[in-house]
């Protein structure tokens, strides 16, 4: 798979959340089995900047996540919001991949809709995660949301 594919989503801005999202289901159906889309989705957690030790705080870590999480928001001047995260664990890590690409660069309104439940079901990844990381994803989409209201 071409990885100029992959790491162009962290920067769109035109496109829509159901793009980015049917882009990466088609994604998903390019593998087998739930071994290979964990690997995949650790090659997406190798997409991201890793944030700096001092973006690395008790103000962006995630509570509610087994493992380290932080995540950064910032707005653009037109009220978009910014996403960037970083975690100790590399799944984990993934997972924040997949959300700044489905994400990063939408509306408000967008980002307070955005329901993880639905979209985690719509890629196959609720029978696929453990309920500890689930539970930790909805942490961390609670805290975009937080940004987003």
């Amino acid at each position: 798979m071409n990885r100029n594919r992959l790491t162009r989503y962290s920067d769109a801005m035109t496109d829509t959340f159901d793009a980015r999202l049917s882009d990466l289901l088609e994604e998903f159906d390019l593998f087998d089995d739930w071994e290979d889309r964990y690997r995949y989705i650790i090659d997406l957690g190798k997409t991201l900047v890793p944030l700096s030790e001092a973006e690395r705080n008790e103000v962006t870590r995630v509570r509610g996540c087994a493992s380290q999480v932080w995540l950064m928001m910032d707005e653009t001047g037109d009220g978009i919001l910014r996403f960037r995260g970083d975690s100790d664990a590399h799944i984990v890590k993934g997972l924040i991949a997949i959300l700044v690409r489905l994400l990063n660069g939408l509306p408000r309104a967008e980002v307070r809709n955005f329901s993880i439940r639905e979209t985690l079901t719509r890629l196959g990844l609720d029978e696929a995660l453990s309920s500890q990381r689930t539970n930790g994803l909805i942490s961390m989409v609670e805290r975009l949301k937080q940004a987003a209201a």
